[in-house]
């Protein structure tokens, strides 16, 4: 299958390395950042103006489990932003949300601002999207939606902005009032995305994991990307990735942002907690 045609895209290497993306494909590792600072439990991650932006949920009181993840109970927690400079040092940590709603989720930078939505640590709690000012820090309140937002971005040539449930069994699409443009249930059942970002004017990478049972009774973690078109509601690749870290995580397992250059194709990822053996580490691999 050949990548949509997009107007002037810059992206173009990279959605073409993208539709080459399959299961046979190799992942070299080539490049890691120790983040000597604590970590907690990361979850999206963006690039933007030559700085990393990290988001993590530390947890203060972990929620009572419930068989329908909806019923819960919320927890006690903060939510951190860490800005990080090209080798990992922490320029700032950037505290984000309100009472009970301390998740933050998977982000994008939109080319103005980093998107990040915060939520309850439930399926169907409230969330809070925000926008950060790469350059200034300063964060500012967009919407909020009476749902359970795990990942966000905003789609700068359309002006939408796109985000997924818990385990982004429902995907939406907003205006940047915070108005409901539409809402679809996800027909995938491959992986549950944790963050996305955006590739070309409505089309997405998302990335992420499903805990999948083996016959000894452990788990095992199976890694995903897939590309989603929202406007169409249709996922159009979906390819598994079973790289894991030396902590023993797939590498999709939370924070992803994917590049290309002229060496090919690189993904970028943090799938380790910082109290994981090891800590916290940014893995490159390349792709060929």
């Amino acid at each position: 299958m050949a990548p949509p045609a997009t107007k002037n895209s810059p992206t173009t290497p990279l959605l073409d390395a993208l539709f080459t993306l399959d299961r046979r494909s190799r992942l070299e590792l080539i490049g890691e950042v120790r983040l000597d600072f604590p970590t907690h439990h990361p979850q999206g991650m963006a690039f933007a103006t030559g700085l990393t932006f990290l988001s993590s949920v530390e947890i203060l009181d972990a929620p009572l489990p419930a068989a329908d993840p909806t019923l819960r109970s919320p927890g006690r927690g903060r939510g951190h932003v860490f800005v990080l400079d090209s080798k990992g040092g922490l320029l700032r940590d950037v505290h984000v949300g309100e009472d009970s709603m301390y998740h933050p989720g998977g982000m994008d930078f939109d080319g103005e601002h980093v998107w990040l939505s915060v939520a309850e640590y439930r399926a169907g709690g409230p969330s809070i999207v925000y926008t950060i000012d790469p350059y200034s820090l300063e964060v500012r309140e967009r919407f909020r939606v009476d749902d359970h937002i795990g990942w966000i971005l905003r789609d700068p040539e359309l002006d939408l902005v796109y985000g997924g449930s818990w385990g982004s069994r429902r995907i939406y699409t907003w205006d940047t009032e915070g108005r409901v443009v539409a809402n679809w249930e996800n027909p995938g059942h491959f992986v549950d995305y944790q963050d996305a970002q955006l590739l070309s004017p409505g089309l997405l990478l998302c990335s992420g994991i499903s805990v999948l049972p083996q016959a000894d009774g452990t788990p095992f973690e199976l890694g995903g990307l897939a590309l989603v078109e929202p406007q169409r509601q249709k996922i159009l690749r979906d390819v598994p990735i079973s790289i894991f870290s030396a902590a023993g995580h797939v590498i999709t397992r939370n924070p992803v942002t994917v590049t290309a250059d002229e060496n090919g194709l690189q993904i970028h990822a943090a799938p380790d907690d910082g109290d994981d053996p090891g800590g916290t580490r940014i893995l490159t691999h390349r792709i060929s």
